[in-house]
């Protein structure tokens, strides 16, 4: 469109020159999808999250059957999830992600507790099925990626961050500026749709001062304090992630509002004064006695009748779905410490801690934020 208000694009014709269009008709309608696209309600949104988040999951399933020969061994076998990591040599940890991901597919089931071949299960992936699938999935099984697979569930130690041939686990990758920059800025990428789900869901009417622990790029403190003006927020992380807030902050005015705290989470002493703390996306990367860890001292710091909130995603109290959480946790059992945890193992870790009043709200995108409270002294 000219200064002059008037359209000077070129018409392309279409057929036999009777009809045609404008450049700017179909740049205008892109625009106009843009503008009413509502993201966080959007299918396909949540398809092309769950192509990344799910990305070594199918791996996960042609490790089991290609290396481990697991439905027709459980046909056989019904166990105790103990037991499985016992018979077959693997670890507790990616054993429990592996199990909730197959229990997600209704491969198994749980009965009691022990764990059998579902109906589906043994038709399509055990011996002596007229419609036995295994031998094409062991097609794949010299994959490298599979072979890896195999090696996190015998010793539980994550891989090179993105099954890169070179570098390290995400926890060590995370010290290297460049690694953290990169990472920092595809999780933003991820937050621009996420965090303004979190803010309307999650309520900060009646506090004051926002925590957010491992913060990132603060793209979950900057949505919650432009949702609530009265909030300010501080972002607590560790070198080199620290520098790369502060410089996000100044860009987007948002440093009278969000200040940064530069402290290891699990080394260094946490600062108290705050009614609110925030894991977004923190928890998961973590095994069990860290997150423990990290919720003990927040209730610690915390003031009384604070908040936590922990944003992530969550497996359901039976440990069976959803399938898209499911995925995502094979995912960072591979390359983290961690794992989705359950509604359940949370809850339960919560109040080991003194945490009460807990509560659960779906956000966008596979997520859901958990809330707590402590209680007043």
């Amino acid at each position: 469109m000219a200064q002059d208000g008037r359209c000077h694009c070129k018409t392309f014709q279409v057929g036999e020159g009777r009809s045609g269009f404008r450049v700017c008709d179909v740049f205008s309608d892109d625009r106009q999808y843009r503008n009413d696209l509502d993201p966080m309600n959007d299918p396909f949104f949540n398809g092309l999250l769950r192509r990344r988040d799910g990305v070594f999951s199918t791996d996960l399933l042609i490790t089991a059957i290609g290396y481990l020969d697991f439905f027709n061994w459980l046909k056989k076998n019904p166990s105790t999830s103990a037991d499985i990591c016992k018979k077959l040599r693997l670890a507790e940890r990616p054993v429990d992600v592996m199990l909730t991901f197959f229990s997600s597919l209704n491969l198994i089931k749980k009965t009691g507790i022990r764990y059998h071949v579902s109906k589906k299960g043994d038709v399509f992936l055990t011996e002596g099925s007229p419609f036995d699938l295994r031998g094409y999935f062991n097609s794949l099984r010299e994959r490298p990626i599979c072979q890896d697979i195999a090696g996190v569930l015998r010793t539980n130690t994550p891989l090179n961050w993105a099954h890169a041939s070179q570098g390290d686990e995400w926890a060590k990758a995370m010290g290297k500026k460049d690694f953290a920059a990169s990472f920092t800025a595809a999780m933003d990428s991820r937050g621009a749709i996420l965090a303004p789900a979190l803010s309307e869901k999650l309520n900060c009417t009646h506090y004051s001062k926002l925590l957010d622990i491992a913060g990132a790029s603060g793209i979950y403190s900057s949505a919650l304090v432009r949702k609530y003006p009265h909030l300010q927020a501080s972002v607590l992380e560790k070198s080199p992630v620290d520098g790369i807030v502060k410089n996000l902050m100044k860009k987007q005015g948002l440093s009278k509002k969000i200040s940064v705290i530069s402290a290891d989470m699990f080394s260094d002493p946490w600062p108290g004064g705050f009614d609110i703390h925030l894991f977004s996306h923190v928890l998961h990367d973590w095994d069990v006695q860290d997150v423990k860890l990290l919720l003990q001292k927040s209730f610690d710091t915390l003031e009384p009748h604070g908040m936590l909130a922990i944003h992530d995603a969550h497996i359901n109290r039976q440990k069976t779905g959803p399938v898209e959480v499911a995925e995502y946790s094979v995912l960072l059992m591979l390359s983290t410490r961690g794992k989705c945890y359950s509604l359940g193992e949370m809850k339960q870790l919560l109040q080991e801690v003194g945490f009460i009043n807990v509560h659960l709200k779906h956000t966008a995108g596979f997520r859901s934020v958990m809330t707590a409270q402590k209680p007043i002294e």
